[in-house]
C-alpha cells in the first residue's frame, strides 16, 4: 500500500507537466494558424494600395486557402475580381459564399448584392434582374431597386422601369417624375414607329401627367402634330413649351417658324420669337426669327448684333450667307465681327493634347503635367490633326 501511494504521488506531477506542455503546443499552433490569415490579408491590402492587383489577388487567394471559412476575405477577393473585369471569377466567389450553410443573414444578403452586381457588370441582365429582385425586403432593397431601374433603362424595358420608379417614389427615395416622363416618351416613340398612334397619344398623356413641367412631352407632341400636317396644333404645343421651358424651346425653334408660316401666323410667331430672344439670346431662335423676316437688311443687323453679343460660327455663317445672297461686299464692321467670331471658335482647337491621358494645354509640353509621361504630346495642334 505504501509502494502504490509513492508511485501515485510521483505520477501526479508528471501528468500535470505533460498536460501543461500539450496545452502550450496547442496554443502555439492556434496562434500560428490565426496569425497566418491576417498576415496574408494585410499583404494583399498593401499590394492593392500599391496598385499591384495581380500580386494582391495571389495574396488574397493564399489567405482564403488558409482560412476558407472567413467571409470577409471572400468579399475582398470577389470585389477585386470585379474591379479587374474578371466577372466570371467574381461570380464564382460570391456563389461559393451563398452556398455555405453557416453564413449569417447579413453576410448572405451582402453576398447576394455582390453577385447581382457581378451579373450586371458581366452583361447577364436576366440573371442580374433575378438577383436584385431576391434582395427585396433586405437592407439592400433600395439600392437593388435603383440598380433595377438602371437595368431596365439599359434594356429599354420601359414599363418595368416605370413600375420600379413608382415603387422608389412611394418608398420616399425621392421624386422620379421627370424620369418616368422620359420613359413614357420612349414608349410613345416606339408606338409611333409601329404605327400605333393611339398608344403613342396615351403615352404622351401619361408623360404630361407624370411631369407637367417637363419639356420633352411638349416637344414630341408638337413634332407629331407637324408630321400629321397639323401646324396650328403644333404651334399650340410649342407655345406652351415656350412658356414653361423657354430655354428648351431652342430645340424646335426652326420647326416653330415653319409651322407658323404654314398656318398664316408668321407675324404673331415673329413677335413671340423676338420677345424670347430678348430673354434667352441663341442662334437657333435668331435663325428662326430671321426665317420670318423678309427684310434682308434687318436680318443682317440682327446677325451682326448677335456676333457682338455672342461670337459664334453659326452667326458668322448666317451673315456671310446673307451677303452672298445679295451680292453686297462685307463692311469693315462686319469683317471685324467675323474675325472675332473665328478667333473665339478657333481658340479651343489651338491646343495640344496628350496622347496618353488626354490632358490639353495651350502650350507644348515635353513632359505631360497630367500623367507625367515624356514625349506624349504630338507636335501638332488639335486643329491640324
Amino acid at each position: 500500500m505504501d509502494f502504490d501511494l509513492q508511485w501515485l504521488l510521483l505520477a501526479l506531477p508528471g501528468a500535470f507537466l505533460l498536460g501543461w506542455l500539450a496545452s502550450r503546443l496547442d496554443l502555439r499552433q492556434m496562434r500560428r494558424e490565426e496569425g497566418a490569415t491576417p498576415q496574408a490579408y494585410f499583404k494583399g491590402l498593401n499590394l492593392l494600395l500599391n496598385e499591384q492587383q495581380d500580386k494582391a489577388i495571389d495574396a488574397f487567394i493564399e489567405a482564403v486557402q488558409h482560412d476558407p471559412d472567413t467571409s470577409d476575405l471572400h468579399f475582398a477577393l470577389g470585389n477585386l475580381f470585379r474591379r479587374r473585369g474578371e466577372y466570371e471569377r467574381a461570380i464564382r466567389v460570391h456563389q461559393h459564399l451563398l452556398a455555405r450553410g453557416d453564413l449569417k443573414r447579413e453576410e448572405r444578403e451582402k453576398a447576394q448584392n455582390a453577385l447581382a452586381h457581378d451579373f450586371m457588370k458581366a452583361g447577364l441582365f436576366d440573371r442580374a434582374e433575378e438577383a436584385f429582385k431576391a434582395l427585396e425586403g433586405t437592407a439592400f432593397g433600395t439600392d437593388a431597386r435603383l440598380a433595377l431601374l438602371t437595368l431596365h433603362e439599359r434594356s429599354r424595358n420601359w414599363h418595368p422601369a416605370i413600375e420600379v420608379a413608382r415603387q422608389l417614389e412611394a418608398a420616399g427615395t425621392g421624386s422620379f417624375a421627370p424620369r418616368m416622363a422620359h420613359h413614357w416618351c420612349e414608349i410613345a416613340l416606339e408606338s409611333d414607329a409601329r404605327g400605333h398612334t393611339d398608344e403613342a397619344d396615351q403615352a404622351l398623356r401619361r408623360a404630361r401627367e407624370a411631369a407637367p413641367q417637363a419639356a420633352r412631352p411638349l416637344v414630341l407632341q408638337g413634332q407629331r402634330h407637324a408630321r400629321r400636317g397639323q401646324p396650328a396644333e403644333a404651334l399650340a404645343a410649342w407655345d406652351e413649351l415656350m412658356a414653361l421651358q423657354p430655354q428648351s424651346f431652342t430645340l424646335v425653334a426652326a420647326d416653330y417658324a415653319k409651322a407658323a408660316q404654314q398656318c398664316g401666323q408668321a407675324d404673331n410667331a415673329r413677335h413671340k420669337l423676338q420677345a424670347l430672344y430678348g430673354q434667352y439670346p441663341s442662334v437657333d431662335v435668331l435663325q428662326a426669327l430671321n426665317s420670318l423676316q423678309d427684310d434682308s437688311a434687318e436680318r443682317r443687323t440682327r446677325l451682326l448684333n448677335h456676333l457682338h453679343l455672342q461670337p459664334s460660327l453659326s452667326a458668322a455663317q448666317g451673315l456671310i450667307r446673307e451677303r452672298l445672297a445679295t451680292g453686297v461686299p462685307l463692311s469693315n464692321q462686319e469683317i471685324e465681327s467675323l474675325q472675332q467670331a473665328l478667333h473665339t471658335a478657333a481658340k479651343p482647337l489651338q491646343r495640344y493634347r496628350c496622347a496618353a491621358c488626354g490632358f490639353e494645354g495651350q502650350h507644348y509640353f515635353w513632359q505631360c503635367p497630367g500623367c507625367q509621361g515624356w514625349d506624349t504630346y504630338p507636335p501638332r495642334r488639335l486643329e491640324d490633326q
